[in-house]
């Protein structure tokens, strides 16, 4: 049996429309993440080094893992004052027997009390829609805090820092609806209203995320449209667990380069095919890599979920299927039957469990199966890699032409290299 950090919990329906009782009305009165209520609030600040690499610590002597610290203590506080819908440290967790190790955890009541999704699940890019729920609607005692780069290069806490509603913060705040110790959500640039959609910059927010962090057991996760994403506002969300996800010890094989020393994984052995990326030359070239690998299979049309393991040091990208699977009738009413939404989590191999049957027959064998109608088969796989592989080889030739263009033009000439490729033609040689 797991254990976790045990903290006392007032359970509450919190999340209600209507603000609480005997406070202060302003603006709309529910005290939100909206311009109506936003002007004149402040929020605690965590502001990161804007580099590519992180130091250990810092001139000022904030340490490393000073993050680590304010999350978890800022997450506790909000259990006391009765934020959550349900109290997840009275939850039932274990690992299953067997090679992989995967991990079973009871949630009887999730998937209850928690939001409803409300949009299109065939379509991985969507419009942001105003009218459904979105993070501003949220109260502002759910955010932990504002998290972004500081202005001098060095690990910056400010316990009372103005919201700059010019310039959209990226917040972290609590989930509501928690699966682990710490479960948060990382919501980029809220006030722009960004749907659930991966871009260069957000991606590379939350790798400095996982990497401030610095604790092993801290996990960043992303579901795309239609890989289990239920709420149409940008976001990742993020949690501890003490123990290995079994993702994170499958084999691997090396397949292919990508620009700024980044190398390309193939999982093996592992139910769910995916990519796994490491290395690079600077945090912004692995966070370039697989945000371009992102943006690809969103244009194509391919959900899709992201693992950040091991401080920002090692992602999975794990293209699915199964929506499209349920909604072609091709899962069988045994899988159905257990409710389970196969996202990021229990693709790594936590597998979140509504009923006490399933959690107490749970086997290897089970979760194995589930997963199996998660992953794209081996041909589609081979496929879908081989588009992102043109593509994003592609993207770097372009890029190179590109930077190549300005140089050029600065010093007022024409090298006549740019004449070898066509801007937007993906006929590419692509060798792995």
């Amino acid at each position: 049996m797991l254990r976790i950090k045990r903290v006392p919990t007032i359970l509450s329906n919190y999340q209600k429309e209507e603000a609480e009782e005997g406070g202060v009305a302003r603006g709309c009165g529910r005290n939100c993440l909206r311009k109506c209520c936003l002007p004149g609030s402040k929020l605690p600040l965590y502001a990161f080094p804007k580099t590519d690499k992180v130091e250990l610590c810092g001139k000022n002597g904030i340490p490393f893992a000073f993050l680590d610290s304010l999350l978890l203590g800022e997450w506790e506080d909000r259990m006391e004052r009765g934020l959550f819908r349900y109290d997840v440290t009275a939850c039932e967790t274990k690992v299953i027997p067997g090679e992989h190790g995967f991990i079973a955890q009871l949630n009887e009541g999730r998937h209850l009390k928690k939001r409803p999704t409300e949009f299109q699940v065939d379509k991985v890019l969507q419009a942001f829609d105003e009218n459904k729920f979105n993070f501003t609607k949220v109260g502002q005692e759910e955010v932990l805090f504002q998290f972004g780069p500081s202005e001098d290069g060095e690990v910056r806490f400010y316990p009372n820092a103005p919201i700059d509603v010019d310039n959209s913060p990226s917040v972290v705040a609590i989930n509501v609806s928690p699966i682990e110790y710490g479960h948060v959500l990382l919501i980029p640039r809220i006030l722009e209203h960004l749907p659930q959609k991966i871009d260069h910059e957000s991606l590379l927010l939350a790798l400095h995320m996982a990497h401030e962090a610095g604790s092993p057991y801290f996990r960043v996760g992303y579901n795309s449209l239609g890989a289990f994403a239920t709420i149409n506002h940008l976001h990742f969300q993020a949690y501890y667990l003490a123990v290995p996800f079994p993702i994170e010890k499958a084999a691997t094989k090396k397949i292919t380069d990508f620009n700024g020393g980044v190398e390309v994984y193939e999982l093996l052995n592992y139910p769910v095919r995916g990519l796994v990326f490491e290395g690079g030359n600077s945090l912004k070239d692995l966070s370039n890599s697989v945000a371009d690998t992102c943006i690809c299979l969103q244009d194509h049309n391919i959900p899709y979920n992201v693992l950040i393991s091991e401080s920002g040091k090692r992602i999975f990208v794990i293209p699915q299927c199964y929506a499209e699977k349920q909604a072609l009738g091709e899962v069988s009413a045994e899988l159905l039957d257990t409710q389970v939404n196969p996202a990021v989590w229990e693709i790594s191999g936590h597998m979140v469990l509504k009923r006490k049957e399933d959690y107490e027959g749970a086997s290897e064998e089970k979760a194995w199966r589930l997963l199996a109608e998660v992953s794209l088969s081996e041909a589609r796989f081979q496929e879908v890699t081989a588009i992102i592989f043109e593509t994003v080889s592609c993207a770097a030739v372009e890029k190179m032409l590109h930077e190549d263009k300005q140089d050029a033009d600065e010093v007022g000439i024409n090298n006549g290299l740019r004449a070898g490729i066509v801007s937007g033609k993906q006929e590419c040689l692509v060798q792995h």
